[in-house]
């Protein structure tokens, strides 16, 4: 069934009308494509996530190209907003040491919580990172930027020592650890990092969906309208819930971003 097809049926289905709930499905993450450049075709979460980025430079790039020493309301937002970043995660997680990796943990914060939060834009109303592609790119990012610092740091020898064996240990428990840790530093971390956004904004996303749809899908009576009104106020309540969680979600990615990288800085021993 197409997304028009789709729309169509909930648009004309009510529960008093002898026809199922629409739940939402897969179509409810496949989109046709908006335009077409040569051979590649552009859909909604391809062109929410160049919004994502031309809002995200537009906007620190408005507010840093001329810096005045005493800040306009435009610039001051835009230091309060990277000086949470760096010194809400940069320095708690690194220490001073993290001041050289400050520009990529406010781009992925960023970047990562205005895709989160067009689920909740009108018109919009859906979460780019709620397609697993743009998330996994994001952990291969972190995670080649981990790899290259871990060996750049301590060298081949050393960084493998880095990644597998931790120090301060018994020495026979080597043997049960090390493979352990060297398929959670290679394997596990850039997968969890990957499926954490993901699975929280592809959940969230058909929350919303269920209680936006059974808003149109009760209504038509007057018991109906009661069964409306209770799923549009769950809908409002899931909304500001969302609201929370994208930022959760950005904040807890480039938190991770920060101990990966400050554990690749640290020297073997």
């Amino acid at each position: 069934m197409s997304n028009d097809q789709v729309l169509a049926f909930e648009t004309d289905c009510h529960l008093f009308k002898d026809c199922g709930f629409p739940a939402p499905s897969e179509w409810s993450f496949i989109f046709e494509p908006l335009f077409t450049i040569g051979s590649f075709e552009v859909n909604k979460p391809m062109a929410l996530v160049f919004l994502s980025t031309v809002i995200i430079c537009g906007f620190f790039w408005a507010a840093f190209a001329r810096p005045k020493v005493v800040p306009g309301k435009f610039q001051l937002v835009a230091e309060v907003l990277y000086d949470f970043v760096r010194r809400g995660v940069a320095r708690e997680t690194m220490g001073k040491k993290g001041e050289p990796y400050v520009p990529l943990l406010v781009s992925l914060f960023f970047f990562v919580w205005i895709m989160n939060i067009w689920a909740i834009i009108p018109f919009a109303q859906f979460p780019a990172t709620s397609i697993i592609a743009y998330p996994a790119a994001l952990a291969l990012i972190v995670w080649c930027t981990y790899m290259y610092l871990t060996f750049r740091t301590n060298g081949l020898v050393g960084g493998i020592r880095n990644l597998c064996v931790p120090s301060g240990l018994p020495k026979g428990i080597y043997v049960i650890l090390t493979p352990i840790e060297f398929i959670s530093a290679v394997f596990i971390r850039p997968l969890t990092l990957t499926v954490r956004l993901f699975a929280n904004m592809f959940a969230g996303h058909l929350l919303l969906l269920v209680f936006i749809i059974g808003t149109w899908y009760t209504l038509g009576t007057v018991v109906g309208t009661f069964y409306s009104a209770t799923s549009l106020i769950m809908t409002l309540l899931l909304t500001v819930f969302e609201m929370f969680i994208q930022a959760l979600q950005a904040y807890v990615f480039t938190v991770l971003t920060a101990s990966y990288i400050s554990q690749a800085l640290e020297e073997a021993h």
